[in-house]
C-alpha cells in the first residue's frame, strides 16, 4: 500500500501563503476553471471550518461582497469584515438566518461538507448531505446563480449529478488537482440555477379536489 503523503506541496503552500488548510486551493482551482466568484457577490460556505474557503471567497468578492459560513464547529480564526460565521446544523437552520447577514439570496452556494470518514459507507453519507443541500437551494440561492459541492464517488454519485443537472442549466463533476490522488472526492458544479418550480396540478389532482369539495358540500348541507 502506498504511503499517504500528508504534507504535500499544497499543505506547504497553504502555510506559506497564510491559508488555514490546503483545501483553499481546491476552491481557487474551481473558481479559475468555472468562474464561480464575482466581485460584490454573496456567498454561502456550508461546512466552512476551519475557514480556508472563507478566506479565498472573501479575497475574491472584495469589500462590497458578503460571505456567510456555517459549520458544526466554530471558526476561531479572525476573518475579514465581509465574513459572517455561525455554528449550526445546515439542515436545522432557517434559511433566513443565513440570507439576512448576506442581505439577500446568495449568488453562490459552496459545500465542502463531509462526515468523519470511516472508509465504509462514506459515499452514501456524502450523497445524503449533497441531497440536503439541493433541497435547501430554493431558500438560499438566487435564480441563475451557481453551486459547488463536494461528494464522494460511489453508487449514488451518478444519481446526485443527475438531480443537480435537473436544477441547473449546466452541471458537471470535477476533481481539482489539489484533491489527494487517493481521495474519492469530487465536486459537482452547477451554473444557471433554474430556481424553485411550482408544480402544476394534473388531471388527477383536479379530480381529487372536485371530489373533496363535493364531500364537504354534502357534509355542510347535512
Amino acid at each position: 500500500m502506498a504511503k499517504r503523503i500528508l504534507h504535500d506541496k499544497y499543505f506547504k503552500l497553504a502555510k506559506a501563503e497564510g491559508y488555514l488548510a490546503r483545501s483553499a486551493y481546491k476552491l481557487t482551482e474551481l473558481d479559475s476553471r468555472f468562474k464561480l466568484i464575482r466581485k460584490r457577490s454573496r456567498i454561502l460556505d456550508i461546512g466552512c471550518a476551519p475557514g480556508s474557503w472563507l478566506q479565498v471567497a472573501a479575497e475574491r468578492v472584495g469589500e462590497e461582497g458578503r460571505v456567510v459560513g456555517i459549520d458544526l464547529k466554530r471558526v476561531d480564526h479572525r476573518m475579514p469584515s465581509v465574513v459572517f460565521t455561525l455554528v449550526g446544523d445546515i439542515e436545522r437552520t432557517a434559511p433566513e438566518m443565513l440570507t439576512e447577514p448576506a442581505g439577500g439570496l446568495f449568488d453562490l452556494v459552496l459545500s465542502d461538507m463531509a462526515a468523519n470518514t470511516s472508509g465504509h459507507g462514506d459515499d452514501l453519507v456524502s450523497a445524503r448531505l449533497c441531497r440536503s443541500v439541493l433541497a435547501l437551494l430554493p431558500g438560499l440561492l438566487a435564480p441563475g446563480r451557481g453551486l459547488a459541492m463536494k461528494i464522494f464517488e460511489g453508487q449514488e454519485y451518478p444519481g446526485v449529478l443527475r438531480e443537480t443537472k435537473g436544477l441547473f442549466r449546466d452541471a458537471r463533476g470535477f476533481k481539482p488537482k489539489a484533491s489527494r490522488d487517493a481521495s474519492r472526492e469530487m465536486f459537482i458544479v452547477g451554473k444557471g440555477y433554474k430556481g424553485p418550480t411550482v408544480r402544476r396540478p394534473d388531471a388527477a389532482d383536479v379530480a381529487r379536489d372536485e371530489i373533496a369539495g363535493a364531500d364537504i358540500a354534502r357534509e355542510d348541507s347535512g
